[in-house]
């Protein structure tokens, strides 16, 4: 059984989350983290569970345009340079079996507020025919770059930790 998390990140924030998810998850499955650039576009019949997290942009997955304003705010290289999870999605093969779970980071306020790029994902994920495993989560940060709030890597890992059981049994 074996779990793919497949993230976003501009500023390194998403990724760190991603990466202590997929670690989460290995207590009960074999897990991998991959930027979503290199991420595949089929999804293995070998996946029990994919896990798609990215940053909240306009309330919502981010677009070219908001992550190129967020790399002008960058200082240094962004982890994703390329597409976001947005156009990984556009790409991907319709649903099969595989079991799905969506992440976001986002401002520790409420949704209404800063939207969420999870709850986005989980709704283009559910139309593509993939089954919802879990409720979409957000993780926060303090700021525009960061860093995350204090307790949010715990918090993953034990996030990872749930998804695993409950998709592994």
């Amino acid at each position: 059984m074996r779990a793919l998390v497949v993230y976003e990140s501009i500023f390194g924030n998403t990724e760190k989350i991603a990466r202590v998810i997929a670690d989460g998850l290995a207590a009960r499955m074999s897990a991998e983290a991959v930027e979503v650039g290199v991420a595949p576009k089929s999804i293995g019949e070998d996946v029990a569970l994919l896990v798609i997290g990215g940053p909240t942009h306009a309330w919502g997955m981010s677009r070219q345009g908001s992550r190129q304003g967020a790399i002008k705010d960058a200082t240094q290289s962004p982890v994703s340079a390329g597409i976001g999870v947005r156009d990984w999605l556009g790409a991907i093969d319709k649903g099969s079996k595989t079991a799905v779970a969506t992440f976001d980071t986002r401002f520790n306020k409420p949704r209404w507020l800063t939207g969420s790029a999870a709850r986005s994902a989980q709704k283009q994920l559910r139309r593509l025919g993939f089954r919802i495993a879990a409720p979409a989560e957000s993780f926060f940060v303090a700021g525009s770059t960061g860093p995350l709030e204090d307790g949010e890597m715990k918090r993953a890992r034990r996030w990872g930790e749930e998804l695993a059981a409950k998709v592994a049994g």
